[in-house]
């Protein structure tokens, strides 16, 4: 009896042990996927605002602290500067968007030495700068109209102009292909930043043609109506549930745009009619600034901005290193 019970719990023991193994080895492969599954970012002050992406799943990612635009390889997680800060008179950079028909890199350029931001001699107006998708080299710089102005985000349509938000004012502007400035292609009161605070941020086509755009600070989305090719109505899009510092908008399917919240979270937003749904992919992001998507994965900045716009927060510091996550979308995420 003493024999076979002993032999019992060598058996029991065995069994835990085995157990205990398979557990860390499951574990172990959980954590080395999760780490596999973000990359890391040059730069102690890279603060990532924004972030593009090519049919390859090259990653370009726009840095307001450093300045300057990093490229990175989804698959190997491969990483380097690939325009260094200040090129073209860049200060910094804020969205970024890859135009492959026009083999150009677009990137939005704010000078914000005033809070730690990188500083130059050139020109310290906001501007939209263009360098070439293969090399970096620099193609053109475009100023935004006005002293004030502050480029944040891009999108492109099927004809090729440039659309960007102006964070400052109340316009979406828009740069046609062959032009030499930009023009207003819509304007509303409700674009317009409130005192102290961001206004207009993300901004997306969607498949109806129409132009989505986010305001930050007062959490709005917004649909402006195009028609042959000239904005019409502008409508706030309504939700039960409202949004907490929407930042980059990006198309996903019929109806549907994946959209960061500054308070932690990646969604997936539905609209229908004048109303819209918003439900969290993922959350516990440490201020998530953008967006972009490869495949069935969609790729997170994590900008953790408020150690750079806060200067409460001045003496603290951010995590590091600066990271950029895969988040995997299931079937019905990803249509």
């Amino acid at each position: 009896m003493v024999v076979a019970s002993s032999v019992k719990l060598k058996r029991s023991v065995a069994r835990v042990a085995m157990a205990v193994a398979v557990l860390s080895s499951a574990v172990s492969s959980q954590a080395a996927i999760a780490e596999a599954q973000s990359i890391a970012l040059p730069g102690l002050r890279a603060f990532p605002e924004s972030l593009t992406s090519t049919a390859d799943g090259t990653l370009f990612i726009g840095r307001l602290g450093d300045g300057g635009i990093v490229r990175a390889n989804s698959r190997s997680a491969d990483v380097a500067v690939f325009v260094p800060s200040g090129a073209s008179e860049t200060r910094s950079i804020l969205g970024v968007l890859a135009d492959e028909r026009a083999n150009t890199l677009w990137a939005c350029s704010n000078d914000l030495s005033a809070l730690g931001g990188p500083s130059g001699s050139g020109d310290s107006r906001s501007a939209l700068t263009g360098f070439d998708l293969r090399t970096g080299a620099a193609k053109r710089s475009v100023p935004l109209p006005g002293p004030h102005a502050f480029c944040n985000d891009i999108a492109v349509d099927a004809r090729g102009a440039i659309y960007v938000t102006d964070s400052a004012g109340p316009s979406i502007l828009r740069f046609l292909a062959g032009a030499s400035r930009f023009e207003v292609f819509a304007s509303s009161p409700l674009f317009s930043p409130p005192q102290g605070g961001f206004g207009l941020d993300g901004i997306a086509f969607g498949l109806d043609g129409n132009v989505y755009v986010t305001t930050y600070t007062a959490g709005g989305l917004f649909r402006v109506d195009v028609k042959g090719g000239r904005a019409d109505r502008v409508t706030q899009l309504h939700s039960a549930t409202p949004l907490t510092r929407p930042d980059a908008l990006r198309m996903l399917g019929e109806n549907s745009f994946l959209l960061v919240e500054g308070s932690g979270s990646l969604d997936r937003v539905d609209v229908n009619g004048d109303a819209f749904a918003a439900a969290p992919i993922r959350g516990g992001f440490r201020e998530p600034t953008s967006v972009t998507r490869v495949g069935s994965t969609a790729w997170v900045s994590e900008g953790q901005l408020s150690f750079f716009f806060d200067r409460s927060r001045k003496s603290q510091s951010p995590s590091l290193p600066f990271r950029v996550y895969a988040v995997p979308l299931n079937k019905g995420q990803s249509q």
